[in-house]
């Protein structure tokens, strides 16, 4: 009994591995050299295990390459099947082809999240542990089978089997960038805000953002990060700009009310042809009839003595307007004569009294 026991302990291993080539080469469509390495790629982080020098194993370093030769094997793709295409559609294209959300739709389709080993507790959410490890099992093709063998994984596993490469190129995801144009088109103010932060059953971080147009409410979003959170929020945002006129409608009055506010001038600006009338205009004006005993002609009085009139009247004017008659407080400083007068008078004045 017990011996039997032990062979199936030695064949338990063996079934394992038997059954992690199985499942690879439904996957990838051959059979690994180098089976450690596909075990490594589909090791999550938070399992924690380390090598005999105490380095952590797990599949981060795999992903990292796996991210180069994925950029590389898909521009390659795309450049080859879009032909004349131009370069910002080609860039948008394998951005959309290798980014977190189409990598983890690929892992679950392909059964690849059935293989990954992670801890319970991991606060990594699935969608990118996916991501990341179809990254890293592409990374270990690289080092078993070379660049050629990533290139018809990708070409005839995937593209040809799995995913359609139009539509994926042509559809429209980035719902942020989209309300941004809508936004930057029509002149109103946008906002993102953070509201919170927060764990989901599972312990993965979940982020909350809300839009803001002219300061008015939008939709709120959430998502396993920040961008992600927005998009949702840029979406929903969307459809509410689509389903309710009436909501335009209000993000427009209140935008007229910022731009008048930001506009409208705090004082009016002067008249320049007011101001240069009022410069050139330096002739007193008079009534009719005024002044006539100082009128003056001109054919029988030479200029400068029309000058020294007009100056002496000027001055007289100006002597009637600033009289100091009615101020008492300080005594006017007397002239010389009459200080004199003022002494004779006081010197008659003593003689009629003696």
């Amino acid at each position: 009994m017990w011996v039997n026991n032990i062979i199936d302990s030695i064949k338990l291993p063996f079934r394992k591995e038997k059954e992690l080539f199985s499942a690879l080469y439904n996957i990838l469509g051959f059979y690994p050299h180098d089976i450690s390495l596909y075990k490594q790629a589909l090791l999550h982080k938070s399992v924690g295990r380390k090598n005999e020098k105490g380095r952590p194993q797990n599949n981060e370093r795999l992903e990292f390459l796996g991210d180069a030769i994925l950029d590389a094997v898909v521009g390659d793709i795309v450049f080859r099947h879009f032909e004349g295409k131009r370069e910002g559609f080609l860039t948008n294209a394998r951005s959309k082809l290798v980014s977190r959300a189409t990598l983890g739709k690929l892992a679950q389709e392909m059964g690849i999240d059935q293989l990954i080993k992670y801890a319970g507790h991991s606060t990594s959410h699935n969608s990118y542990m996916n991501g990341n490890a179809f990254e890293a099992l592409v990374g270990a093709i690289y080092l078993d089978c070379g660049y050629d063998a990533c290139m018809r994984f990708m070409e005839k596993r995937i593209l040809a089997q799995v995913i359609n490469i139009d539509k994926v190129a042509y559809k429209e995801v980035n719902f942020k960038s989209k309300l941004l144009e809508w936004s930057q088109k029509n002149r109103v103010k946008l906002e993102f805000r953070s509201l919170e932060e927060s764990r989901d059953d599972k312990g993965s971080p979940v982020f909350t953002t809300q839009v803001f147009l002219e300061g008015l409410e939008g939709s709120k979003g959430t998502g396993y990060s920040k961008k992600e959170s927005q998009q949702q929020a840029s979406k929903e945002t969307l459809q509410l700009l689509r389903r309710e006129p009436q909501f335009i409608d209000s993000i427009f009055a209140a935008k007229a009310d910022r731009t008048k506010m930001e506009e409208e001038p705090v004082m009016a600006a002067p008249d320049i042809d007011k101001l240069q009338e009022e410069q050139q205009n330096f002739i007193i004006e008079r009534e009719p009839g005024e002044g006539a005993d100082s009128k003056v002609c001109c054919d029988s009085v030479a200029t400068d003595d029309v000058q020294s009139i007009a100056v002496s009247q000027q001055q007289t004017a100006f002597d009637d307007e600033l009289t100091l008659d009615d101020i008492t407080a300080t005594p006017r400083e007397k002239s010389r004569e009459e200080i004199i007068a003022e002494a004779e008078a006081a010197a008659f004045a003593e003689a009629e009294e003696a």
